[in-house]
């Protein structure tokens, strides 16, 4: 099963942000014991970089960012899916669309989300990390 893991719950693992990182700590598990083949959009680590800015040092933020790279593969964000996202406009977040483009280009059966009503329009079932681990075990 391929999935691709959205920038929050990235940064719930990497910020160990309760409630919520015993479950991005299972979602990654799961891709460190190939039960899972994780995704991750690139986008999400330039964001994730600045967001976990006011928490961690730069030193830190590469480390934690570079093991998320590590445990995923990694997609690429190119002007055609640019431009397809930039197309949607049932989306109302551009960000999320663009997720749902790069899960459409690596074949992901879920986004891994805790925003899944912002995904409602996505070509992708978008799932949140409780329901997938539900789901994945």
């Amino acid at each position: 099963m391929k999935i691709l893991i959205d920038t929050n719950v990235i940064i719930d693992y990497v910020s160990e942000r309760e409630p919520f990182t015993s479950a991005a700590k299972k979602i990654f598990a799961l891709c460190l014991e190939n039960k899972v083949e994780g995704f991750i959009a690139a986008h999400s680590i330039p964001d994730a970089y600045y967001i976990l800015r006011k928490t961690f040092s730069d030193k830190e933020r590469r480390a934690a960012l570079l093991l998320v790279c590590r445990l995923t593969e990694v997609v690429g964000v190119d002007g055609g899916r640019l431009a397809a996202a930039l197309n949607k406009e049932n989306f109302r977040d551009f960000e999320d669309c663009l997720q749902d483009e790069c899960a459409v280009a690596c074949k992901a059966d879920y986004i891994i989300t805790r925003n899944v009503k912002d995904f409602s329009e996505s070509k992708v079932k978008a799932i949140s990390p409780e329901d997938f681990i539900k789901l994945a075990a």
